[in-house]
């Protein structure tokens, strides 16, 4: 089961799943709010929580209405093309882009160290760089290509080829950004 809790940013909606059995466990910690307690009661504002024994007992707060949204627009794509065509074609996009990646690490400090198996994997590669910092070539990735890479210290820069609107010339323009931001600095 899914809830709603509290927003981590401005404008962002988090969620958390919760195993059906932890429904009816008041004696779990968690973060209370005046939506977290029985509907019947919630009015009340009283000093104690009664949470209910459904996953409503997890939900700090009303959904905001405008970061809702998107959301629930984004859920009917997801519904429109299903999970099966998603995961079809980010197998295809991810191994493109891997396969593209294998001709950039060829001679370079470079290594991709995701699971080559898309069963062990989603539609992120990682790549290890031989020398310098991951989130300085992420950032150059970005100012002097437009490419968007995620760091992680020391050596890791990660791709995400989503195969709900990423395309094929994208990967193929994450992979000539990497090459050519590797080579300025050999």
């Amino acid at each position: 089961m899914l809830v709603q809790v509290p927003q981590l940013g401005p404008g962002a909606l988090a969620g958390a799943f919760v195993h059906e059995r932890h429904l009816g466990r008041a004696d779990l910690p968690r973060f209370e709010g005046w939506w977290s307690t029985e509907a019947g009661t919630r009015f009340e504002m009283a000093p104690v929580s009664r949470p209910p024994a459904t996953v409503e007992a997890w939900q700090v707060s009303n959904p905001p209405i405008l970061a809702m949204g998107p959301v629930r627009t984004s859920l009917e794509l997801f519904d429109a093309v299903g999970m099966p065509a998603l995961r079809e074609r980010s197998v295809r996009l991810t191994g493109y882009l891997e396969r593209l990646l294998d001709q950039v690490t060829a001679g370079r400090p470079l290594t991709v160290v995701t699971p080559r198996d898309p069963a062990r994997r989603g539609c992120q590669l990682s790549v290890r760089i031989g020398a310098g910092s991951a989130n300085e070539l992420t950032k150059r990735l970005r100012h002097e290509h437009g490419v968007i890479a995620d760091a992680r210290e020391p050596d890791i820069v990660r791709f995400a080829p989503v195969p709900l609107y990423s395309t094929y010339h994208d990967c193929w323009w994450v992979a000539d950004a990497l090459a050519a931001t590797v080579e300025t600095n050999r």
